[in-house]
């Protein structure tokens, strides 16, 4: 981890509890009981997966002062003011708020301009069509992270719909073109360039498969699949199919495609992965397909949409 007692958010939530609390209720007293408080957003240790590399840009105790538009646009200066008050070193690390950096991540942000960020809107998504149109990571990120005191409630209500809210038949129909895309790429053409000797389409095909599959567990959790270059960390730790997920990853990740041995262990990592998906879209009852080809199991996903125009969308279009 990368600093003490559980790395930057834990770090971030002692540096608030300690100086960050007291100072914002003292000097701040009119303005406090409309405040939220926490770390959310982009950055690895909003993710829980910084480490000693993640210190060189953008690292170290700090966290964001949400406030509705409106009254943002009248306290701003005044809450700069009470964080310059802040110490510029907490337990051994430099902080960032004196002044707050970078100023889109941490410091005083608007409600409406943090969500509006990573979901195009300004209040919550109401209709399927407004959920499709905001990409799986940027949910993760408006999610992640932690809200350490919210004193009007509009911060956590907005996150807490991104959190439960993803509209079910919009579910059905991520997890269909998720098993439609990993028979196609992993359980049909993976072998097939394989045995080609075809390296660097093979090559595409896992990482296709690899990027669907992760996904597709995300999916199967009820979660937001963040970023890729954190998606392989992420899934590891879900509760459904993270431990598998992981085990097939790291076949795929060290596979010389030159080799046919090595080939044929990916492509039985792969079919007994895809084994354990189709177990458990029926186990949520999902799907009702037999077998473990997952093109049935897309077809038979994509039956229980209600919402037609979604229901008859192609399959390989998300």
């Amino acid at each position: 981890m990368s600093g003490e007692n559980g790395g930057g958010l834990a770090l971030s939530r002692f540096f608030y509890a300690e100086y960050g609390r007291d100072i914002l209720r003292r000097l701040l007293p009119d303005v406090f009981p409309h405040m939220a408080v926490g770390l959310v957003g982009e950055g690895s240790e909003c993710f829980g997966f910084d480490d000693v590399l993640s210190r060189d840009h953008d690292w170290g105790p700090a966290f964001c002062v949400w406030l509705p538009a409106n009254e943002l646009e009248a306290s701003r200066e005044s809450i700069l003011t009470a964080l310059a008050e802040l110490p510029d070193e907490f337990r051994g690390h430099a902080t960032r708020l004196n002044p707050p950096r970078p100023a889109d991540r941490v410091g005083p942000l608007s409600v409406e301009n943090f969500y509006e960020r990573f979901t195009g809107l300004r209040r919550p998504p109401e209709s399927w069509r407004e959920w499709r149109l905001i990409p799986e990571p940027n949910l993760a990120v408006c999610t992640n992270g932690e809200v350490f005191e919210d004193n009007l409630g509009l911060f956590s209500a907005w996150r807490e719909t991104l959190l439960t809210s993803f509209p079910k038949d919009l579910r059905l129909k991520r997890l269909a073109v998720r098993c439609f895309d990993m028979a196609q790429a992993g359980q049909y053409n993976l072998l097939r360039m394989g045995s080609r000797e075809d390296a660097a389409a093979a090559l595409f095909c896992a990482a296709r498969f690899a990027e669907q599959a992760v996904s597709c567990v995300f999916l199967l959790n009820g979660r937001h699949a963040p970023f890729y270059k954190w998606a392989a960390r992420g899934v590891r730790a879900l509760p459904r199919l993270g431990t598998e997920a992981g085990e097939v990853l790291d076949v795929l990740s060290g596979v010389r495609w030159s080799d046919a041995g090595e080939r044929g262990r990916a492509q039985d990592a792969v079919e007994a992965f895809c084994a354990q998906v189709a177990a458990e879209l029926r186990r949520q009852e999902v799907s009702d397909a037999g077998g473990d080809w997952l093109l049935d199991h897309a077809e038979s996903v994509r039956a229980r949409i209600t919402i037609s125009a979604l229901r008859e969308m192609p399959l390989s279009l998300e």
